[in-house]
């Protein structure tokens, strides 16, 4: 096995003097599946192209983009697995000192908006060479989209880059249809119907069905013309049925074509089968934390049906779950546990939801005509097929594999399954957790967990009770480590006030809580931008002031010491002092105040001190 290329004297060493595509990424080069330009790279070496990568490129010199000279198709450029803006800077837009994806877990190896950046670069390089943009920042900002680390609404970044092409969701089939296109001789501007990319058109060239968005400048200076596109987009994200989108900037259309369709099992078996080293690239001389973190996990299957509103799995990688074998799965895990460096040890084996592996649409068209955003809320459709001996039975055969000493499963789990897995979830508890279960209600006040599209707080409760009864039936004692969001759209400081005393009353403790970013793509977000739900249509209260938000966070962390005064200034802002020892002791003789359905926070009404 050997790298792909990122010097010319590698390219000499494999015998290649031009290569077909050359990759900019933001990101190092770990060749590993987990990483999307790798992934891609090894996709399009499996079809008979050359490629190459340049990764973490000096964006101040010309001559670093020419590296591995000039490329005879094009440049594929993105940011990398996060955001640029993201991994830059904390949800109070402070700049953050680390990058999990830089040796050295360095900060300052990418910079802001990569994406349009390297496209700048390319251009400058090789004017002539066609650039198209992927990943996740190209993806989930290729509608006009607020921007949170600028406060306003920008642009679609295709425009913004001037790059040729946007190519969203997991490109596999958008970046091969290219490739064999301009192998084909064909010109670059014909390239303007591939399913899951996005191109700049004038508007006489744009014709046929297409379901259009309030323009750009609409947008712009109205929020009620911004949760329309919001709506209009997420309607059309089933690839069987979705429209080609246009949205006008000026005398052009953003034509946005339907998603790209899922890969099937023969195909994801394909992908994962490529001769991944799941290294870093030999030229780095210090650990790269994300590789640490990821370099013993497999990956089960791709896409979430969850929909949940902070989250952009679902318009990125789709809500279709794409499953690879269990053959290929557990030839994987043979692989790994081999490797001197994993000591035996699997540490996932999963994707964006462990537990949706297999999982299919049993209606009489397999959902390709559904428009939901989701297939669990409000509730669990009919036509889910959940599985659970088979998933069960994979991670038990993978403890069996030769080399094997233990599995661990650390992706996220949705406990609301967990019920009807009553297989999978006894093999996790008795073998994959470790006396730990990390799990994400993100809140448990009705009214928040209705704006996050997330099951109610009786679900979670029922899951606290299965999870130990079971856990004592294995004869263990384990305990569950719950996440949660604070400063989220409809979610007041009473809210928070009241999922302290909710937390305190069920004996968990927070070890870890996420202050809300609006970042590009969510509904979430768009419910942070406009104060609307785009769906219902009606006003919803955000939480946008600093101290708020601080204090809703310090709210969960009633076991440290040092939030003693915040916790007891939201009480005193919210007239509930006779809580005090509800939130730190769990008991009061007073009966617990309810705010469920009562609007606004008070955190409005009373002066902050």
């Amino acid at each position: 096995m050997s790298f792909s290329p990122t010097t010319k004297s590698e390219m000499q060493r494999l015998g290649l003097k031009q290569l077909d595509v050359i990759f900019v990424t933001g990101d190092a080069y770990i060749d590993h599946p987990s990483f999307g330009v790798p992934l891609l790279a090894r996709w399009l070496q499996l079809h008979g192209f050359s490629v190459g990568i340049i990764a973490q490129p000096d964006w101040k010199s010309k001559e670093t983009f020419m590296t591995l000279g000039k490329p005879r198709l094009f440049f594929g450029v993105t940011a990398g697995a996060m955001d640029s803006m993201v991994a830059h800077y904390t949800p109070a837009k402070k700049l953050r000192r680390d990058d999990a994806y830089t040796p050295g877990n360095k900060h300052g190896a990418r910079p802001n908006r990569a994406t349009i950046v390297y496209t700048s670069c390319c251009k400058g390089a090789y004017r002539d060479v066609p650039v198209v943009i992927g990943g996740i920042e190209a993806s989930l900002r290729r509608f006009a989209h607020y921007d949170y680390w600028e406060d306003k609404v920008r642009r679609s970044i295709l425009p913004d880059s001037k790059a040729d092409i946007l190519v969203y969701g997991m490109g596999e089939r958008q970046i091969l249809a290219i490739g064999e296109r301009l192998r084909r001789g064909e010109d670059f501007k014909s390239l303007s119907n591939i399913p899951g990319t996005a191109v700049l058109r004038k508007i006489d060239e744009v014709s046929g069905d297409c379901l259009e968005l309030p323009s750009f400048e609409a947008v712009l200076s109205d929020k009620r013309s911004y949760a329309e596109a919001f709506r209009l987009v997420a309607k059309e994200q089933n690839p069987y049925s979705g429209k080609t989108v246009i949205q006008r900037y000026d005398n052009r259309f953003l034509v946005c074509n339907p998603p790209a369709l899922p890969l099937t099992t023969k195909e994801m078996d394909l992908l994962y089968s490529a001769p991944f080293t799941k290294l870093p690239h030999t030229s780095y001389n210090e650990p790269i934390p994300a590789w640490e973190q990821i370099k013993g996990s497999v990956t089960s299957h791709r896409g979430c049906l969850g929909g949940c509103a902070f989250c952009a799995i679902t318009f990125h990688q789709g809500k279709f779950i794409q499953s690879r074998s269990e053959d290929s799965i557990l030839s994987e895990v043979k692989h790994v546990a081999n490797e001197s460096w994993s000591k035996g040890v699997i540490t996932d084996i999963g994707g964006p939801t462990a537990n949706m592996y297999g999982f299919e649409c049993r209606a009489a068209d397999s959902g390709y005509s559904c428009s939901r955003n989701s297939c669990i809320y409000p509730s669990i459709c009919k036509s889910l097929h959940i599985v659970d001996s088979e998933l069960a039975s994979l991670l038990e055969k993978g403890r069996g594999v030769k080399g094997v000493r233990h599995i661990s499963v650390a992706s996220g789990v949705r406990y609301d399954f967990l019920p009807k897995q009553k297989k999978y979830f006894k093999e996790l508890i008795t073998h994959c957790i470790g006396g730990l279960m990390k799990v994400a209600p993100e809140h448990l006040s009705e009214n928040v967990l209705a704006v996050m599209r997330k099951p109610g707080a009786k679900c979670f409760d029922s899951f606290l009770k299965f999870f130990y009864e079971e856990s004592a039936k294995t004869g263990k004692r384990q305990s569950v480590v719950p996440y949660f969001i604070s400063g989220h759209p409809g979610c007041s400081l009473n809210d928070m006030i009241d999922l302290a005393i909710s937390l305190k009353k069920m004996g968990l403790k927070v070890e870890q809580v996420q202050d809300f970013t609006p970042t590009p793509g969510t509904l979430s977000t768009c419910i942070y931008y406009t104060g609307i739900d785009p769906f219902a249509g009606k006003a919803m209260y955000v939480p946008r002031k600093e101290r708020e938000k601080h204090l809703q966070k310090s709210l969960l962390l009633s076991h440290i010491p040092e939030e003693k005064r915040n916790i007891m200034e939201a009480l005193r802002i919210c007239g509930r002092e006779s809580d005090t020892e509800l939130i730190f002791y769990g008991r009061s003789s007073r009966k617990p105040y309810n705010t469920h359905g009562a609007g606004k926070s008070g955190f409005k009404n009373k002066k902050l001190v």
